[in-house]
């Protein structure tokens, strides 16, 4: 039995209400209502006992001699005030047996008693129900206030470092705050401060909450989790309170590590809001400042937070002594993926023959709840079939089915859409494959995926973290390259490139604007993004620059994107019979492979190289080549014997091999 059935208040209240309920049906007569008309023709008749009119309420009530229809012997019908004479003649004039009346009955002792206190104990029953342990999820209105985090027993299913893959430096970072909450003498013996917050930063699915929830299993201290979300209430003030009750509690089981998931919910940039006016978050903001300047350094409570928008928080929330380290997660690089692919295999029957290297190299890209999400799609599709094992078979669909979608079987095409797609599919292959800077196609087909007829993957060979200048305009090229097959072969595109263009687009609008890779407008950033988000609709852009250079930078994408569109024409019309020979086998068997791909284009044309880049007249390019690097190993060393000039040193191309039109940048 809950503790509200428990309290006497509740029975008393109950009490009250039945009182005046049973108080009001005595003190009601059972009169039935009747039209006045036939009041009036009652009056009249001879079969009146009494009546009495309550002119405050414009009401007659009659009782008869004899029952009236189906109503009984009391009825009663009102009347409107332009009608009281009429009512009263008829009354005076009426024969009643016992006489009428036109006095109002004093009201009961007892009804105005119970009314008045009806509204009273109602009143005290709201204030002891928000006051009472029901209050507020059952924990009062006093309590409401406090934080409902949740401490990480020494119970609970624990998460390793070693359950932690493909995010080496973050676990360093994290292995030494659990170091200094083990033993601290060693870091202050040395002078150090150990660092009050660290903060936790990348894309969705990176592994933010993973490497803290390994945090708690390694640090052996009481581990508060929250979200940021929990501390905003439509009470204002409960926010701030509920900081205040977290560190309380942190402190009062110090050592302890507090963590604070999407941290962005309450640490937003400060005046972002609509009108810029104080809400109740930045009151929330405000006290967690404070109380991160309050630690005290012999506390040993550290702040561990996690955000996919670390771009929106509040400066003052990012400075050192509140958050002293900012840990990047990234997607994971081929190593990486590779001991995450291992780390989530352990618990799955996956076959010996399965190559879990040569799937990481399939992946680039992916985050580590992507490579978790294609074992366990891998893991469904073979349950799905009745095997036991899972093979390369299911984690290829399995790649598939997390890149671009379930395979859509009920989507039947007609004769001349599969040969479209074909050729427009065949045209972004045959256009990365004779361009000189894009990466490998590894698989085509026709089969529809989600809202795509059919799709074309190219995958790096290596991880990137920069990308030239030829490698954007190949990526253009390629991208039109299925509108320029469709062009043609059929004389007709369809709105099937509309995708295509619109990623291209995209990426000659970031050339021009951010980049600075446009001669006509030089290395100049334009437009200022501010990174809040109005309404859900996205990132707002104020434009910080003219009509007139809008207009230029608008001639400028239109350059880039036509340019792009010439050179897939070009290369898909020298290499009309590759085409053909592609499509046919894409409609044979809808699906080809990278050895497939690699045998039908052995005699593709390349496209010729570009221009060397120069971005103004008097920027002639060095022919001087860069120095030999390479930093594959112990033996590696620059070769080149050069001047000593630290500028030379310092600015140490890329592992690639050198390249005429690459010496610019992102």
């Amino acid at each position: 039995m809950s503790k509200i059935t428990k309290s006497p208040v509740l029975y008393i209240v109950l009490l009250v209400v039945g009182v005046w309920v049973a108080v009001n049906l005595f003190l009601t007569n059972a009169y039935q209502s009747i039209r006045t008309e036939e009041g009036l023709e009652l009056i009249k008749s001879d079969s009146l006992v009494s009546v009495r009119i309550v002119d405050r309420d414009q009401r007659v009530d009659l009782e008869l001699a004899t029952p009236y229809k189906n109503h009984g012997t009391k009825v009663q019908f009102n009347y409107v005030s332009q009608r009281a004479t009429e009512i009263v003649n008829a009354v005076n004039k009426a024969k009643i047996k016992d006489g009428f009346t036109d006095e109002v009955p004093a009201p009961s002792v007892w009804g105005s008693i119970i009314s008045m206190l009806l509204p009273i104990a109602a009143i005290g029953l709201f204030l002891w129900f928000m006051a009472g342990p029901q209050a507020a999820g059952g924990r009062g209105i006093a309590q409401f206030s406090r934080m409902r985090s949740r401490l990480v027993s020494k119970e609970m299913p624990k998460v390793r470092f070693t359950d932690v893959a493909g995010a080496d430096e973050a676990v360093e970072e994290l292995q030494e705050i659990k170091d200094f909450l083990s033993d601290p003498d060693k870091y202050r013996k040395l002078g150090a401060r150990i660092p009050k917050g660290v903060l936790l930063f990348g894309p969705p699915g990176t592994g933010k909450t993973l490497l803290a929830r390994a945090v708690a299993g390694e640090a052996g201290v009481p581990f508060f989790s929250i979200s940021g979300s929990d501390f905003v209430e439509m009470f204002v003030g409960v926010g701030a309170s509920r900081v205040r009750d977290l560190f309380e509690q942190a402190k009062q089981n110090s050592p302890s590590i507090i963590f604070i998931d999407e941290i962005d919910a309450v640490g937003r940039r400060r005046g972002s809001g609509f009108g810029g006016g104080h809400d109740e978050r930045e009151q929330t903001l405000n006290q967690l400042l404070v109380e991160m300047d309050g630690f005290d350094v012999k506390t040993n409570i550290i702040l561990i937070a996690a955000t996919n928008r670390s771009d929106v928080l509040d400066s003052a929330l990012l400075r050192p002594g509140r958050f002293d380290r900012h840990v990047a997660i990234d997607a994971p690089n081929l190593q990486g993926r590779l001991k995450i692919l291992q780390v989530h295999a352990r618990t799955k029957p996956v076959s010996k023959s399965v190559d879990l290297e040569v799937l990481a190299r399939k992946t680039p890209g992916f985050t580590g709840a992507d490579l978790a999400n294609v074992l366990n799609e891998a893991a469904l599709l073979t349950a799905r079939s009745n095997a036991q094992i899972i093979d390369d078979r299911a984690l290829d669909e399995a790649v598939d089915r997390v890149m671009a979608g379930p395979q859509r079987r009920s989507r039947v095409m007609t004769d001349h859409e599969k040969l479209v797609t074909a050729y427009h599919e065949a045209g972004h292959a045959l256009t990365a494959a004779a361009m000189r800077y894009s990466d490998p196609v590894t698989k085509v087909t026709i089969l529809p995926r989600s809202r795509a007829l059919g799709y074309t993957m190219v995958m790096p060979v290596q991880d990137r973290y920069s990308v030239t200048r030829n490698e954007l305009l190949d990526k253009l090229a390629y991208a039109m390259g299925g509108r320029a097959a469709e062009e043609l072969v059929f004389h007709d595109p369809t709105t099937g490139a509309s995708n295509d263009i619109e990623k291209a687009t995209s990426i000659a609008r970031k050339m021009v604007t951010e980049f600075g890779l446009s001669k006509d407008l030089g290395a100049v950033k334009f437009g200022n993004a501010h990174n809040e988000t109005l309404m859900g609709v996205g990132q707002m852009t104020a434009r910080d620059y003219s009509e007139v250079t809008a207009e230029r930078i608008d001639v400028q994408v239109r350059a880039l994107i036509q340019n792009a569109h010439d050179e897939a024409w070009e290369v898909i019309s020298n290499n009309r019979n590759l085409l053909d020979d592609l499509a046919l086998n894409l409609l044979e068997k809808e699906t080809l492979n990278q050895d497939e791909i690699a045998e039908i284009f052995k005699g593709v044309r390349k496209l010729p190289e570009r221009h060397v880049w120069q971005s103004a007249p008097n920027r002639e390019p060095s022919n001087k080549p860069p120095v030999k690097y390479s930093a594959m190993g112990p033996d590696s060393e620059v070769t080149a014997k050069s001047p000593k000039r630290t500028s030379n040193r310092r600015r140490l191309p890329s592992a690639r091999r050198p390249r005429k039109d690459s010496e610019t940048q992102e």
